[in-house]
């Protein structure tokens, strides 16, 4: 019984070790998207206004 309460410790130590870089990879900036506005000027400009529901 005492393994049991030793797994749980340490997968719950673990699961906060990969929350916590998470949350530090996600405030550093790590998932920002750079690429997508360097090409959109290549769209054209009315297709991208039917993707965002915009009436013409």
């Amino acid at each position: 019984m005492t393994i049991i309460f030793l797994l749980i410790g340490i997968s719950l130590l673990v699961a906060l070790f990969f929350l916590a870089a998470f949350l530090w990879s996600v405030r550093s900036g790590q998932y920002d998207d750079t690429y997508t506005p360097s090409v959109r000027m290549l769209f054209d400009e009315d297709e991208v206004q039917r993707r965002a529901g915009s009436p013409t």
